[in-house]
């Protein structure tokens, strides 16, 4: 070891090498130095530790053997072993690092019984929240190695909501102790050794999409590529006046408005119901939602349907917003099925809830979707949902394009609750919003054109 160099770090990088927290995560933009960290120290802890066990983790094996075992076979040539068909590295201290990738979560199979005092997962927001948790459950045992895991990554992927919330808003649930975790912004401008080497490579950066340019130069969480409902937005600051966001605090439903329910049926996993009204514009609003998720993602409550409607009906017996009201229920058509007995939609009218089939043209759906996201020129969008659907406003913004079917959503991810709004949009077409922006306007001596979607809107507030 003492004739191997490993490179001079950066003071970034440096600082990650020597975080001594529980859960160290580094990164946040493109060409920060990321597998330079896991590989050295990687390095140095298994020539520190004899019989030391470490894992690092990708998703594709094609990416390990490019961005780590090949430079870690040159490296360590003499002092370290490869076994191709076990796909670990064996030191002359019998320390060993172990290379596994996880593309589903079948392939964490492998990982049963295993034991690391050490786990880098590279690229990290590439796994789901389940994936890396069942990852980070394996750095467990009974010697006295110091138990670590690093986490480097980039904005986007489908673990994009888990990362941001643990390292960048630092938000933490029950069993998550804030002390344990640490995060080390890197961008490409403290990878002195990039810079040197390939300087060109931030004028690359530099020419990207506004968007993709926000992620990968300056590492920014709000925005990535391949976001599906990137025209979604949550404006915290605009809650009250209920302009620029489609998040809103509650208010009192006028009594005259629709009220239309959703559903997709789920058992392991989540089912989704949400309750919309709609005012006099024909403006939507998610005002209630009862989403079946264990609090896992993507993790269904295993609820029969006679389970989920006896519920739904005693939230529109009791709750203030629904109570009395006539509600038209539209759902996935898959619930009418009768093939095994009677149909899903059968259960539900043993309750008194009735659904008509949704409209399931998928990339029309989108589009009613977007259409309502979006903002007129007064910031008004033709979609408001009520802060308290944390389920919808947690899943939205984690779903992806399709790799292969490019104008559609990846069906892998948790997408109930999108489904289920699609199914809603649909119910209530609406033409492509249009911009006045542009539009040269003549005399309005009468003052007609002044909008009065705001003016009504304010009125029903009361």
């Amino acid at each position: 070891m003492t004739n191997l160099d490993l490179g001079t770090p950066s003071k970034k990088q440096e600082k990650a090498l020597k975080d001594t927290h529980s859960i160290v995560g580094y990164g946040g933009a493109r060409g920060g130095g990321k597998s330079w960290v896991i590989r050295t120290k990687a390095i140095i802890m298994a020539a520190s530790y004899p019989s030391m066990r470490i894992l690092i983790m990708r998703q594709t094996y094609p990416e390990l053997l490019k961005n780590h075992i090949t430079q870690l076979r040159s490296m360590l040539r003499g002092i370290a072993k490869y076994n191709k068909t076990e796909k670990e590295l064996t030191f002359v201290n019998d320390s060993i690092i172990d290379f596994q990738y996880c593309r589903n979560d079948d392939d964490l199979e492998r990982l049963q019984g295993s034991e690391y005092d050490l786990i880098f997962i590279d690229e990290a927001t590439n796994f789901n929240e389940y994936q890396l948790k069942a990852i980070r459950a394996c750095c467990r045992g009974t010697n006295s190695f110091p138990k670590r895991v690093y986490m480097t990554f980039n904005p986007g992927g489908q673990g994009h909501g888990y990362i941001k919330r643990i390292f960048i808003d630092r938000k933490y649930e029950d069993g998550e102790d804030p002390e344990d975790y640490s995060f080390t912004q890197a961008l490409v401008t403290d990878n002195k050794a990039l810079m040197d080497q390939d300087p060109n490579y931030i004028k690359t950066l530099d020419s990207l999409p506004a968007k993709l340019k926000k992620a990968w130069r300056y590492g920014e969480w709000d925005v990535f590529e391949g976001q599906f409902f990137e025209d979604f937005t949550d404006n915290p600051e605009h809650y009250i006046d209920r302009t620029w966001t489609n998040v809103i605090d509650p208010f009192p439903i006028p009594h005259e408005w629709t009220i239309y329910r959703s559903y997709d049926y789920g058992y392991s996993k989540p089912f989704s119901c949400a309750w919309w009204a709609v005012d006099h514009d024909g403006i939507i609003y998610r005002i209630l939602e009862l989403y079946g998720c264990t609090g896992e993602p993507n993790e269904g409550v295993k609820w029969t349907p006679n389970e989920q409607f006896k519920k739904i009906s005693e939230i529109e017996d009791q709750h203030p917003f629904l109570k009395g009201k006539k509600i038209h229920g539209i759902a996935d058509p898959a619930i009418f099925a009768t093939d095994r007995g009677d149909s899903i939609a059968d259960t539900a009218q043993k309750y008194g809830i009735y659904f008509e089939p949704g409209d399931n043209q998928r990339i029309s759906g989108w589009m009613q979707v977007h259409y309502r996201f979006s903002f007129d020129d007064n910031g008004i969008p033709m979609m408001y949902v009520f802060n308290t659907c944390k389920g919808f406003i947690r899943t939205i913004p984690l779903m992806m394009y399709d790799k292969t079917k490019v104008e559609d959503l990846d069906t892998t991810l948790e997408d109930h609750i999108s489904d289920e709004t699609r199914y809603m949009c649909m119910a209530r077409p609406i033409k492509p919003p249009i911009s006045n922006k542009h539009m040269k306007l003549e005399d309005d001596p009468l003052n007609q054109r002044v909008p009065k979607r705001r003016d009504i809107y304010v009125r029903h507030d009361n």
